[in-house]
C-alpha cells in the first residue's frame, strides 16, 4: 500500500542550511559543543557535519532556529531544542587533509531517556514510531553490542600508533606514542599511561599504515605487568590489516 502524499511530503528532506548548536556528553565529566550548519532536515531528523567524532547510537542535543512548520513541539519558542539519536557517521578527508564527519540523526523528543543522565556514553536504538510522531528509543540490546571477544582482540600484531585525546574546542589535549598489543579490522588494545575514561573518543594515527582513524574507548584494564591498556572500537573506518 502506497504512502499518502501528505505523509511522504512531511518526511521529504529539505536542504535548509540552518545553524545548529550540537552538544555531546562523551562521559559524565567530558562534554563539548560545536556550532555547524544543517545540510538537510525533516520534522523527524537532520544531517550536518562535525569536526568532532561521535558514533552510531549516541545521543546529541541540538538547538536550531527551526521553521515552525517543521517542529513537533515548542512552536512559539525562538529556538528548537531537541534530542537526537545518531543513525550514521561517515568521515571525510578535506583538501587540507583535515577530517570532518557527516552525521545523520533521528529526532527523538524534548527529553533524553532517564538512563542517559547517569550514563551519557550509553548507546540506543529506535523503537517503532507512531504515525507522524517522533520515535522513542531503547537501550541498545546486548546482541547489537560488540562481544567480549570482539572488543578484547586475539590477533597479536604490534602497530605503532599515536594516541590523541581532544578537549572541548577540538584541540589535542593529551598525546602519547604507543603500540598495540593486539588489533583487528574493527578494534584494538593499546598500551597507555593516559587516563582515558570509558566512552571517550580518541584519534589514532599510524605512520606505519599511513592512516588516521577515530575510536571509542570500550574498556580499560591493567595487565600482570602493571601497564594500563585501553580497548577501543573503531568508529569511522576499518583498520587495513
Amino acid at each position: 500500500m502506497s504512502q499518502p502524499k501528505n505523509s511522504r511530503r512531511i518526511r521529504e528532506r529539505r536542504e535548509l542550511k540552518l545553524p545548529v548548536r550540537v552538544r555531546c556528553r562523551e562521559t559524565g565529566l567530558s562534554e563539548w559543543t560545536e556550532v555547524t550548519r544543517l545540510t538537510d532536515v525533516t520534522p523527524f531528523g537532520a544531517g550536518f557535519t562535525l569536526k568532532r567524532p561521535t558514533e552510531k547510537g549516541r545521543l546529541l542535543h541540538l538547538t536550531i532556529p527551526m521553521p515552525r512548520q517543521l517542529r513537533v513541539f515548542d512552536h512559539v519558542e525562538d529556538q528548537y531544542r531537541i534530542w537526537a539519536l545518531v543513525r550514521h557517521v561517515h568521515s571525510l578527508v578535506r583538501p587540507d587533509q583535515s577530517v570532518i564527519f557527516r552525521i545523520g540523526v533521528a529526532f527523538i523528543g524534548k527529553h533524553p531517556p532517564a538512563s542517559y543522565e547517569h550514563e551519557p556514553a550509553k548507546r540506543y536504538e529506535l523503537s517503532t514510531p507512531g504515525k507522524n510522531e517522533l520515535p522513542t528509543v531503547a537501550e541498545l540490546s546486548r546482541a547489537q553490542q560488540p562481544s567480549e571477544e570482539e572488543v578484547h582482540i586475539t590477533h597479536n600484531i604490534a602497530v605503532d600508533m599515536q594516541i590523541e585525546t581532544l578537549n572541548e574546542e577540538g584541540e589535542v589535549m593529551d598525546s602519547e606514542a604507543s603500540v598495540t598489543q593486539d588489533i583487528s579490522r574493527t578494534a584494538a588494545t593499546l598500551f597507555t599511561t593516559l587516563h582515558v575514561p570509558l566512552g571517550r573518543f580518541v584519534r589514532l594515527t599510524s605512520n606505519q599504515y599511513n592512516i588516521t582513524a577515530h575510536a571509542v574507548v570500550r574498556a580499560r584494564s591493567t595487565g600482570a605487568d602493571g601497564i594500563r591498556r585501553i580497548h577501543v572500537e573503531f568508529i569511522d573506518k576499518e583498520w587495513p590489516l
